[in-house]
């Protein structure tokens, strides 16, 4: 029989367990700097991120996930430790985490955005981006180019969806493709679908130049910045907090439960203003107004979502606290914040298809492709909203009905 976990954040559950103090802040906290200071030792081991090593990956990985750490739990459990020392290192941490997910986030944002090119136009399938890699023989352009020249206008194949069989991403590859039940041996494409398959190759090709050099540049940021004596004065400020955290007179005897549960109402309370009944249907006309239009800013029904992603790691982070290390796995949680990352995944590869749509004198299949991609996801990012709604909503039910 599963051994069964209260929940230290509950009322209900408080009343039977014991108090959780200061002590535990401070243990979490130097466990979480010691796995910063045995990911920096295992980044010289490996020579840095220069050589492209799989451990020096490993180890930027390792650098943020305990960076971002530290810093949730600077922010929640502020009142226990020392203010002066908690404003100075949680804003110096923010940034090294900030800056070594750049590289990451532009590579992954390439390999999304390529993937959906080739299962729109029916282009033969893109290699793995190591491939693609400076030094690599062949890159994904090269393999749009050929689809495209492969697939030409006689064939327009079916496409399978990487998404959720959820009724948003049916709708957005029922929107953004038709194919025909039983098509002829070879029939005629779609004035659409021959578009596509010419555009896609020339979108791929500038997507893959601007994104490129994106993560180079990040790339080139990442290692000033791990060089730079910034980094060194908080790698320093991560080796005092292994050793001894700053807590305040009172914090050994303080209960840190209220300020989680504190953390718990902030997320509950930004859920409850997201608007979770248009998430509930399949499709959000609204969301896709702004399409390409000239202003660059980000989209505004975007921002209160990732606000959501924030609070619910800032959240969890809280509970690790209290369990004193990795809590019990919650099925809500887990998959609450898959479908909030891959919101901010798809809205971001939405927002890089519309910047490279507004590139001066492209042609207009390249323009159309791009739009095209730009739709779709979107139609991810709605299929991500109606996930997490349907993930929160379930949670809200069953708790009701056990109440």
């Amino acid at each position: 029989m599963a051994m069964r976990h209260h929940d230290l954040t509950d009322p209900a559950a408080a009343e039977t367990a014991g108090p959780v103090t200061g002590e535990a802040l401070a243990g979490y906290l130097r466990a979480q700097a010691t796995e910063f200071l045995r990911a920096l030792r295992l980044h010289r081991e490996t020579g840095g991120w220069g050589n492209g090593a799989e451990g020096s990956a490993d180890a930027a990985r390792a650098l943020r996930r305990s960076a971002r750490r530290i810093t949730g739990s600077l922010h929640t459990y502020r009142p226990l430790l020392d203010a002066d020392w908690s404003e100075e290192i949680r804003p110096e941490l923010a940034w090294l985490s900030g800056t070594l997910a750049m590289e990451h986030a532009y590579e992954a944002r390439l390999e999304r955005l390529l993937t959906a090119l080739q299962r729109l136009s029916g282009a033969t399938p893109v290699p793995d981006r190591a491939e693609s890699l400076p030094g690599a023989p062949a890159t994904a352009h090269t393999t749009l180019t050929t689809g495209a020249r492969a697939t030409g206008t006689t064939r327009a194949p079916r496409t399978t969806a990487t998404a959720p069989a959820t009724p948003a991403t049916t709708a957005t590859a029922a929107s953004a493709t038709t194919t025909a039940p039983a098509p002829p041996a070879h029939p005629a494409a779609s004035p659409d679908r021959g578009n596509l398959t010419v555009g896609a190759a020339k979108a791929g090709a500038l997507l893959e130049r601007q994104l490129t050099l994106a993560r180079t540049r990040a790339h080139s940021t990442a290692l000033q910045a791990l060089g730079s004596s910034r980094f060194h004065a908080v790698a320093d400020k991560v080796a005092l907090l292994a050793s001894e955290v700053p807590l305040t007179a009172g914090a050994a005897t303080t209960d840190l439960r209220p300020l989680a549960a504190a953390a718990e109402e902030r997320l509950t309370d930004a859920v409850a203003a997201l608007p979770l009944v248009t998430a509930g249907h399949p499709y959000n006309a609204e969301a896709l107004i702004h399409g390409l239009s000239p202003d660059p800013a980000p989209h505004p029904q975007d921002a209160p979502w990732h606000q959501v992603r924030l609070l619910l790691r800032l959240h969890r982070y809280a509970r690790e606290v209290l369990h004193a290390g990795p809590e019990p796995v919650e099925v809500r949680l887990l998959q609450a914040g898959q479908a909030l990352d891959r919101h901010r995944d798809a809205s971001e590869a939405a927002a890089a298809a519309a910047q490279a749509a507004r590139t001066p004198r492209i042609a207009p299949a390249t323009a159309y492709a791009l739009g095209v991609l730009h739709a779709d996801q979107r139609h991810e990012v709605e299929a991500a909203r109606y996930a997490f709604q349907r993930c929160w909503q379930k949670d809200r039910k069953e708790r009701a009905g056990t109440g």
